[in-house]
C-alpha cells in the first residue's frame, strides 16, 4: 500500500482553504445584481447555521452579510471574542436590532472579499474545512467545467454512475454498477475517479495541491489519493492525532489489524491512520463506492474510543 508519511493534515486543510478563497473571488468578481449567493454552515441539527451572504446592491459594489447572534441558532452563538474578531477582520456591526455583520467592497476588491468570507467562516464560525459547508451552495462556488474523460485512443465518452437520491452522503455511501474501465495512464485514472465522485456528490470534489481528494463523511475527513504507478486509488482517514506512548499504541493497532478484514490501521509519528485501497486496472466505480463506505464507517465509529485509549484526540475533537 502506498506510503502517506508525506500527509499533513494542517498543511492539507490551509490549501484547501486558500483554494477555496481563490474560487470564491473569482465568483464575486462576477456578481451581478441578478443574483445572490449564500454559504452556509454545514449543520447537524435544526438550529440556523452560521452563514454569508453575498450580492450586489448595484454594479461594481458587492455587498457581504455574515450572520450575527440576532439569526443564530442557539448551539451557534457568538462570544464577546468572537464578535470582536469579526470587528477587528473589517466587519461592521448590524445596523438593525435583528441584522447582520455587513461589509461593501468594490468588485475590483473580490480577493480581499474572499478573505474576509474565509475569516468569517474559519475562523470565527469555526467550519474547520470547506467541505463542511453546504453542499448546494459549495457547488455554485467549486463549479467548473467536466473534464473529457475518454477512452484510450479518444472514442466514446466513459459514462459515469448516478444516483437518484438527493442527500449528498447518502449518494456517496450507496454503490452502484458501471462497466469496468481500463485506464490510459494515470491521468486518464485522476478523471474517471474525480468524474465518478463529481457525480456522487453534486459538484467537483476538492482537491489540494498535492492531489489528495478531500470529502466529508459526518464528523470525520476521508482522503482519497491516486498511487503514483496507477495502479490502485488509496483512501485514508487520521483518526487520532498526538497518540501518547508509540509502544501502547503498537499493540492497539496491532489488535486492531487482526480483527480487520477491509482495512489497515497505521501509525504515523504520533498520528494513527485508517487505510484502504481499490485496485484500478480496471477502475470499477462500485469498488470505489464501497471502500469509500467501509472506510467511512470504521473512521468515524473508533476515533473516539480509540483516542481514548491511546491519550490521544479526534481530527476535530479538541484537547485530551
Amino acid at each position: 500500500m502506498p506510503d502517506i508519511d508525506d500527509f499533513d493534515l494542517d498543511r492539507s486543510t490551509a490549501r484547501a482553504w486558500a483554494e477555496f478563497a481563490d474560487r470564491l473571488a473569482e465568483v464575486i468578481s462576477m456578481i451581478d445584481e441578478s443574483a445572490d449567493l449564500t454559504i452556509r454552515s454545514f449543520s447537524g441539527n435544526d438550529d440556523p447555521p452560521p452563514f454569508v451572504k453575498l450580492s450586489s446592491p448595484r454594479r461594481l459594489l458587492v455587498r457581504a452579510e455574515a450572520a450575527a447572534n440576532q439569526v443564530l441558532g442557539p448551539s451557534y452563538q457568538l462570544t464577546e471574542l468572537q464578535i470582536t474578531a469579526m470587528r477587528t477582520a473589517g466587519w461592521h456591526l448590524p445596523k438593525e436590532p435583528v441584522g447582520n455583520f455587513w461589509v461593501e467592497r468594490s468588485q475590483d476588491a473580490a480577493e480581499e472579499l474572499a478573505a474576509l468570507v474565509v475569516t468569517a467562516l474559519r475562523d470565527v464560525y469555526g467550519v474547520q474545512h470547506p467541505v463542511f459547508l453546504d453542499p448546494d451552495q459549495l457547488a455554485e462556488i467549486l463549479h467548473t467545467e467536466p473534464s473529457a474523460i475518454e477512452r484510450p485512443g479518444g472514442a466514446d465518452p466513459v459514462p459515469t454512475t448516478r444516483s437518484l437520491t438527493d442527500d449528498p452522503q447518502d449518494r456517496l455511501l450507496r454503490g452502484t454498477t458501471m462497466v469496468a474501465v481500463l485506464p490510459a495512464d494515470r491521468a486518464h485514472l485522476e478523471a474517471l475517479v474525480e468524474a465518478e465522485l463529481g457525480a456522487i456528490l453534486g459538484h467537483p470534489p476538492i482537491r489540494d495541491d498535492e492531489g489528495d481528494v478531500v470529502i466529508r463523511v459526518g464528523s470525520t475527513l476521508v482522503f482519497l489519493r491516486i498511487a503514483a504507478d496507477g495502479q490502485d486509488v488509496v483512501l485514508f482517514s487520521a483518526v487520532v492525532h498526538d497518540v501518547s506512548g508509540r509502544s501502547r499504541a503498537a499493540e492497539v493497532i496491532n489488535d486492531l489489524n487482526v480483527e480487520a478484514r477491509w482495512v489497515k490501521f497505521q501509525l504515523v509519528r504520533d498520528r494513527v491512520f485508517v487505510m484502504t485501497s481499490v485496485p484500478a486496472r480496471p477502475f470499477v466505480p462500485a469498488h470505489l463506492h464501497q471502500a469509500v463506505r467501509v472506510l467511512s464507517e470504521v473512521a468515524d465509529g473508533v476515533d473516539e474510543d480509540l483516542a481514548t485509549k491511546l491519550n490521544g484526540r479526534t481530527t476535530f475533537g479538541g484537547d485530551r
